[in-house]
């Protein structure tokens, strides 16, 4: 009889495998990233504190006339920049990117290289 695996339960294992390696600090946050089937949502995240610093979502108000109409690939790119701007605007330059338990490359890839165009260092 073949074992069925849930994905959401497999993604959770991931990514708490992820999350023993990826600590925030305040000298070098987090960045996490959440995917949903339609959303896509990002945070800085000081571990230490345990505080969000910035977030970004696919659902901001800022983005949200940008994105109509647009791939998932591409509201990933807005996202990524979006984070990386409002990091910035902070003084946050370098960060520790956590991926969330995904594989890295669509979206996820997506939103890391726009954030590494606009100015973040991770």
């Amino acid at each position: 009889m073949a074992v069925r695996t849930d994905t959401r339960v497999a993604r959770k294992r991931r990514h708490e495998r992820v999350r023993a390696r990826v600590i925030g600090t305040d000298a070098r946050p987090r960045l996490c990233v959440f995917r949903s089937l339609k959303n896509i949502h990002a945070q800085v995240i000081d571990d230490s504190t345990g505080y969000t610093l910035v977030s970004a979502s696919s659902l901001d108000a800022d983005i949200k006339e940008k994105i109509t109409g647009k791939k998932k690939t591409e509201v990933a790119e807005q996202v990524g920049s979006l984070v990386a701007q409002r990091a910035l605007n902070k003084g946050i330059k370098k960060l520790a990117f956590d991926r969330g338990g995904y594989k890295y490359h669509g979206r996820i890839k997506a939103l890391a290289e726009a954030a590494r165009k606009a100015g973040l260092d991770f």
